[in-house]
């Protein structure tokens, strides 16, 4: 009965239009009333709700989300995503369907810049798409390309997802971050190997190739833009600096590399660049904070016990369990977006996690991957509406370019549930 209390006022609240952070505070409403109406509870205490909301914004480590949001910011105004694109074009642009190439590698190394999905994918489709357009490639196939890309941002460290993740389950956001590095490589390998075998049948004149002296002219002008991973990656192996550390080295970064470097970051941009990094904080915050008063009722509620309950005839099997909740999460992921989905699921789905005896790194990597390949998927797939804005092309044509990169995704999915040594091997590797 519990559950279905939480079910029905979360999707009802949901299908009268509220936003998700209000309908989740509708939830946690109706949970406490019905809790204090079976005796669970005491008494319906509207001060608690409040309290719980503010603990849930009160988390040091979500420090790092402005951070990361700011130094995406930045490294868009300041010329560093155009340097990256610029360094893919000068190695791989000659071969045939090289924008294409370029697209997979750029996605790859903006993923280790900003860890936001929809920032990396405006900027990649803001300059790559119109390049792809006048080169005769497919429109839509090019746009399903660099939204499937985009994707590969809240798995490769640094991950605003993991961060949000680590607070929501207890985890370590180091470890989660680690172990998103192999996953991440993989997806950009996988929808690399889709792309080729979709650019057999473009008929596209490759690029010239560029002289020697001029690519590694366009190498040395990016070096300072491809450094950033190194010394977020790095610092975090060698315990110079926590991720929520990490997240300020690398907006001081990227604001010193843009204004002072390459100076394209011009003083009169901070202000509007503070407030758009800002804005979006203000919405993942109002989340978070939503989402643990949820979060915490769901847990007075016994909700987790209810749904290891329903879950144990997949105990026994780590792989079939992990299946199942796999399957789960791809089917709430079509109809919630990233975040909600996160904080709605983990404090639900981490007790039978650990109660399976799961690594909770090794399912958290594989559940922020699921969630990110939601974006790609209708109808709300945020990422796919980004494409579609930037190349003026409806939700169905983006759907039908995205959809060999999306099985791509999901294959390695596939793989990291039957092989959990791909996720947990490296990991151990990076923590030695």
């Amino acid at each position: 009965m519990t559950v279905s209390v939480f079910i029905l006022s979360l999707m009802g609240a949901m299908a009268l239009g509220m936003p998700i952070a209000y309908a989740l505070l509708v939830c946690g409403v109706c949970l406490m009333a019905f809790l204090a109406a079976t005796g669970v509870l005491n008494a319906f205490d509207a001060q608690i709700i409040a309290q719980r909301f503010v603990d849930g914004a009160d988390n040091f480590p979500l420090l790092a989300v402005p951070f990361f949001l700011l130094a995406g910011e930045f490294m868009n105004a300041g010329g560093l995503s155009k340097r990256i694109v610029n360094l893919g074009v000068a190695w791989v642009g000659h071969y045939r369907g090289g924008l294409g190439y370029v697209a997979v590698i750029a996605a790859i190394i903006m993923a280790s810049l900003s860890g936001s999905a929809v920032a990396d994918t405006a900027a990649l489709a803001a300059i790559l798409i119109p390049m792809m357009r006048q080169a005769g490639y497919d429109v839509n196939r090019s746009a399903g390309l660099i939204a499937a890309g985009g994707i590969i941002a809240p798995v490769i460290p640094p991950s605003i997802g993991f961060i949000i993740f680590g607070v929501a389950g207890n985890v370590s956001i180091t470890k989660l971050f680690l172990a998103g590095i192999v996953p991440g490589v993989m997806m950009g390998i996988a929808i690399g190997i889709a792309w080729w075998w979709v650019a057999k049948r473009e008929n596209v004149q490759p690029a010239p190739k560029m002289p020697l002296n001029e690519r590694l002219r366009t190498t040395l002008n990016s070096i300072f833009a491809i450094a950033l991973p190194v010394i977020i990656i790095g610092g975090m192996k060698f315990g110079v600096f926590t991720p929520t550390e990490a997240a300020v080295v690398a907006a001081v970064y990227s604001f010193l590399v843009g204004m002072f470097i390459y100076r394209e970051l011009k003083w009169s941009q901070i202000y509007g660049l503070f407030l758009a990094a800002g804005k979006t904080t203000a919405v993942v915050m109002f989340l978070v904070a939503a989402a643990m008063v949820s979060a915490w009722l769901i847990t007075v509620a016994n909700i987790p016990t209810e749904v290891a309950n329903m879950l144990s005839p997949f105990m026994d099997n780590k792989i079939l369990l992990m299946f199942v909740m796999m399957v789960l999460i791809v089917v709430v992921g079509t109809a919630l977006d990233f975040a909600p989905t996160v904080l709605i699921l983990t404090p639900v789905l981490m007790p039978v996690v650990i109660k399976a005896g799961i690594d909770p790194v090794y399912f958290g990597v594989l559940f922020i991957m699921n969630n990110a390949i939601g974006l790609i998927t209708p109808p709300v797939g945020t990422v796919l509406n980004v494409v579609c804005g930037v190349a003026r092309i409806s939700m169905d044509d983006a759907f039908k370019g995205v959809m060999p990169f999306l099985i791509a995704q999901l294959i390695v999915l596939f793989l990291l549930v039957l092989f959990p040594q791909l996720v947990m091997v490296p990991l151990s590797w990076w923590m030695r």
